[in-house]
């Protein structure tokens, strides 16, 4: 379940929402490309990028196709989650396979909506789920640790591992994200967190459930949770659930309207895939062509043949060179050939690390 983000909340704070939103909206577009619910609680949706229609618009293709993200509605979140109370355990396995955290805390108050807590409170919310992931880390840390008292007696990398895992495990227990402990940098953190996978060392976006009128300007809940944010270097998404509901089905101009009256430049969902994107380090390249037109995934500071590779792994072991026509020459030129005609298109060999929007083809032997 690689490349993923998972979406968690407590009960009534707008999580299902919108998750069935994203799934829904994107689904209504799908009709140029591919879209599935692999499992009743995950979905393959869309990364909006306006600059595949203007390279459609040069190209005239077939079909489109865009980059996409996997997201991962996580059940069964209750006190007690870490102890495997309610589907706690369940709870912890997905989420330890997801790459990144996204959290839907309910910023707003309506009677007819009962908060299950009793009243609206964000960060006692964010508590209440980070405590748990906390001390299902404090937990598998502890096991850890014993393990390497074994072996710190013979070995003395496993000594050090040992100090820095005693230390961590007392940060831990102060109420502290793993992704904030003070050494996190470092390699023997690297080293646990690869054989651990901490849970609270995933980066981790809010998101803001507000009503309408919360969109327009911050209110208090918000306002509280966006200085959390910050002091855990967190980002934030402003969303209203039901907004985002009321969009499915829209199309593009519609929807621009419907958000203008709003106020809004930009909806959520759009918000939610777009910083999920860059918070998994990723980026897009693209193939132009008559059939398609399309935008590859690939990690940042990619080397060409790595990139060549998710077209196929014959283009990476018989890569010989790459076509490259930087997104802006190619719309300012107006199309490959006329890129070409311009000296605008260069020959770059393996050593090229691909730039965000490059436009390529790839020469290879096999």
């Amino acid at each position: 379940m690689g490349l993923s983000i998972g979406l968690v909340g407590l009960p009534n704070v707008g999580k299902s929402t919108t998750f069935n939103a994203l799934t829904k909206a994107q689904n209504a577009e799908a009709a140029n490309y591919p879209f599935c619910t692999i499992e009743p609680n995950k979905a393959v949706v869309p990364v909006p990028d306006s600059r595949l229609s203007e390279l459609a618009k040069i190209v005239n293709p077939e079909k489109i196709q865009y980059s996409t993200l996997d997201f991962v509605d996580i059940a069964g979140l209750v006190k007690g989650a870490s102890k495997g109370e309610g589907l706690g355990n369940k709870f912890l396995s997905n989420i330890r396979e997801t790459e990144v955290i996204l959290h839907i805390v309910r910023c707003f108050a309506d009677d007819n909506i009962v908060h299950t807590e009793g009243n609206i409170d964000p960060l006692r919310d964010v508590e209440i789920i980070e405590t748990e992931l906390i001390l299902a880390d404090v937990e598998v840390l502890q096991n850890r640790i014993e393990r390497l008292k074994k072996q710190a007696k013979a070995d003395k990398g496993a000594k050090a591992s040992l100090e820095m895992a005693q230390d961590l495990v007392e940060f831990l227990a102060d109420g502290n994200l793993a992704r904030n402990y003070p050494q996190a940098d470092s390699d023997i953190y690297e080293q646990l967190n690869n054989e651990v996978r901490f849970l609270t060392n995933k980066e981790i976006m809010y998101g803001a459930n507000v009503d309408e009128d919360g969109l327009l300007e911050d209110n208090e809940y918000v306002k509280v949770l966006v200085k959390h944010a910050q002091d855990n270097n967190c980002e934030i998404i402003k969303l209203c659930a039901k907004v985002e509901e009321e969009l499915v089905g829209l199309d593009e101009e519609e929807a621009e309207e419907f958000l203008t009256e709003l106020g809004v430049k930009e909806s959520g969902l759009n918000q939610i895939i777009q910083k999920g994107f860059d918070k998994l380090g990723l980026m897009s390249y693209f193939t132009a062509g008559v059939k398609e037109v399309r935008a590859w995934t690939i990690k940042q500071n990619s080397t060409a043949p790595r990139a060549a590779a998710v077209i196929h792994n014959d283009f990476e072991k018989g890569f010989i060179r790459a076509e490259v026509i930087a997104y802006d020459d190619y719309i300012e030129c107006g199309g490959e050939s006329k890129s070409k005609d311009a000296g605008k298109m260069r020959l770059e060999g393996k050593e090229y690390i691909v730039e965000n929007g490059d436009v390529m083809h790839f020469r290879f032997n096999v």
